[in-house]
């Protein structure tokens, strides 16, 4: 009797890890028929000098559906670069940063016909003498969105000493 008992609970706690794993270890438990639309997703810095400091820009994006898009989380391709995220006109919230570097847990929620605007900052110096050349970089947003999960923010510059 004991036998068929852990036999039962090994199988029920391997079909839960099986389903979790599916998911994507993911807590959230809705999606959303909203989504969020950039005005535009590359933005090119043009040249900038490594000693320049540095430099930000502002994409903005859309909820332009009827139901709200949750922001789950909000990192970035490389140490250099942080992104901040601010709601409506809502103090912004970050900076988030390169994965294991930074926290990525955001929990934004963006009610439908708001705006969001994500703050990029690029360091040209951060990666020292080698840096000199073309840099392209991301931040992702991950989204409760069953249409756009994931979007993609880009920009590039061409570091010069």
């Amino acid at each position: 009797m004991n036998k068929i008992l852990l036999l039962g609970l090994a199988a029920t706690l391997a079909v839960g890890a099986i389903v979790w794993n599916a998911s994507g270890g993911s807590s959230s438990s809705s999606y959303s028929d909203g989504s969020l639309t950039a005005s535009e997703t590359d933005f090119d810095f043009g040249s900038i000098p490594m000693s320049g400091g540095n430099v930000s820009y502002p994409f903005t994006l859309t909820n332009s559906s009827n139901s709200p898009v949750v922001i789950e989380k909000v990192y970035t391709s490389c140490m250099c670069t942080t992104a901040s995220v601010s709601v409506g006109s809502a103090s912004p919230l970050g900076p988030f940063g390169m994965p294991g570097h930074t926290p990525s847990a955001a929990s934004l929620t963006v009610p439908p016909g708001e705006t969001v605007t994500v703050e990029a900052v690029f360091d040209p110096a951060a990666h020292g003498p080698a840096g000199v050349g073309l840099a392209e970089r991301s931040i992702y947003l991950d989204t409760n969105s069953a249409s756009s999960p994931k979007v993609e923010l880009r920009f590039r510059a061409l570091v010069t000493n």
